[in-house]
Formats: structure tokens, sequence, C-alpha cells
């Protein structure tokens, strides 16, 4: 389906091909984004593409109480290896998530388009970065869309410049998205990085439930 501009109305999940894709074009006007989002949509595209809508089938989620801790890693929490802000600088998180190279990608889906966008909703919000510092460098970070009337957090991107500290960010903000009685943390797509952490796939129908969708 092409999406009107004119209008902010998605077709229902389930009418998404056998590989997730669901609807094209629109643009990333914060109400379109948020909609989306309350919808379990997202989008994702390349450079020069028109911009692609998703609700894949199966979705990857992360259960906030079922979130795996590795020794190493609690070692690295026990020693207080980094120090964690929220918020603090939510364009420097989205520009690395960008630009830091990553193995067996090349280039990335967060255009400059996108980048404004999120940056958009950030000062209305709804985006929140996760930072990671080391002696007062910003080495690690994650941001996404919180999504609290349906008390869900999608997570989009996270980066590293060091060992573990993408990590370190993950773990310490589901930690306190489970204290804030989050009912999970959509992941979006498979990884064996995040499956490691705890997230497991679960069917679109049974995601959107959580959703009310």
């Amino acid at each position: 389906m092409f999406l009107n501009p004119s209008s902010f109305h998605f077709p229902h999940p389930s009418q998404a091909n056998v590989e997730g894709l669901l609807a094209i074009g629109g643009d990333l006007d914060p109400k379109r984004l948020l909609t989306a989002y309350q919808k379990g949509i997202f989008p994702w595209y390349n450079e020069g593409e028109p911009i692609l809508w998703w609700s894949p089938d199966p979705r990857m989620v992360l259960f906030p109480e079922k979130l795996k801790i590795s020794k190493s890693m609690k070692q690295l929490f026990k020693k207080q290896a980094f120090e964690v802000s929220v918020d603090q600088n939510f364009e420097a998180v989205i520009d690395n998530c960008a630009n830091v190279p990553r193995n067996g990608q090349v280039g990335t889906w967060i255009t400059n388009e996108m980048k404004k966008a999120y940056i958009k909703l950030h000062g209305l919000g709804y985006a929140k970065s996760v930072e990671v510092w080391k002696d007062g460098a910003l080495v690690g970070g994650l941001y996404g869309i919180y999504v609290e009337e349906q008390n869900i957090f999608c997570g989009e991107s996270m980066f590293t410049k060091v060992s573990n500290a993408s990590k370190y960010a993950f773990i310490w903000w589901v930690q306190q998205l489970r204290e804030k009685g989050i009912k999970l943390i959509d992941c979006q797509m498979y990884t064996d990085h995040l499956a490691s952490l705890g997230a497991e796939e679960i069917s679109r129908e049974a995601f959107l439930s959580y959703l009310k969708v």
C-alpha cells in the first residue's frame, strides 16, 4: 500500500507481506511516526529509497524479567566500569549509531532525514537516548521510542566504541525500564546479540496484543 501524504492512516499490520513490508511512502512527520509505533510499525529503508514501513512476523522482543546478564557483565557493573546518563546528548548518540562501523554492514539506514525526524521526536519527549561514558568521553549508547501510553520501549539502534559499552547501556536501560513497569522492549528483528541478552521471537499477533492493536 502506498500511503496518502495527507493522512496518517496505516493499514493493519496483519496486511504486511511475508517479509514484513506493510506500506510505502508518506513522510517522517512526528505524528506519523508516533502513529506507526503505537500500531507496531516502524520505518526502515536506505538512502535513495522511498520510506518503507514494516511490521515483521515474528517480532523480536525482550521481556525485562528475562534479561540475561553474563558473569563478565555483572563484574563490569560491580566495578561501575562506565558512567551512564539519559537524554544528555541525543544528537551525538544518533550520529554515532549512523557512523560507527559495524561488522558485515556497509553504509547506514539512519539517513539525515531519519536523524532530523528522531531529533524532533526527542524534542517532544518521545525519543530517548542512553549515553555511556568513560573518562568523560562518549563510548557507547542507544536510542529508541518510549511509547508510554502502551508501556513499551521500541529500541532503534546501539553503538559502541569500546568493548561492552553498548551492552552496558542496554542492560542498564532494561533495568531502569523494568522498575518503571515496562511490559516489553521491542527489538524488531532477530540478531544473535539480542538473543544472547534474553530477547526472543514472538508472533506478530502476540506482539500486537501487548499494544492492544
